[in-house]
């Protein structure tokens, strides 16, 4: 087992003989292997530790649907794949969006359907009948709009309401 460490440069660098600023790294053998290993992701080269926060996000956002009940997680991801309708929508549109959006997204439902399948799992529900479950809950599904389209239809209520009184 090898243990990582976080090092200066080496005195042999100068720093105006360096472009970017790099985390260097110390290589050792771990004299205990029975421990469990805290490592959560690394950033090497030029701009600090965004990989990191990153994977902290998302366990953080896991633990936050992990923490919803099964309805909740039904009722959202209704609510963001009404979002992506309306994102598709708007860029058959040629509306201006923010691409970036679309994967967000999917990923953010993915990530719940995961929590979902890993519920059934836990209940002793094999693939055939959770496929089943799914077909029945995706044709009970009300049509409505998404979460965005209602907000604008609120505004849009209100701005009439105040032109007429």
């Amino acid at each position: 087992m090898l243990a990582l460490g976080v090092s200066s440069p080496p005195p042999s660098c100068s720093s105006h003989h360096v472009l970017a600023s790099f985390t260097y790294l110390r290589i050792s053998p771990s004299l205990s292997s029975s421990r469990a290993s805290s490592f959560r992701g690394i950033r090497i080269g030029a701009g600090g530790g965004r990989m990191v926060v990153r994977m902290a996000k998302r366990e953080e956002e896991m633990k936050d649907i992990r923490a919803k009940t099964t309805e909740e997680i039904n009722e959202e991801v209704i609510d963001l794949k009404g979002e992506l309708l309306m994102l598709r929508l708007q860029k058959s549109a040629r509306n201006e969006f923010k691409s970036s959006e679309f994967g967000r997204m999917r990923k953010r439902i993915a990530r719940m359907l995961t929590v979902k399948r890993e519920r059934e799992i836990e209940e002793g529900i094999n693939k055939r009948l959770s496929r089943k479950l799914d077909r029945k809950w995706k044709k009970s599904i009300v049509v409505r709009p998404p979460p965005s389209l209602r907000k604008k239809q609120e505004e849009q209520k209100a701005a009439e309401a105040e032109k007429s009184s």
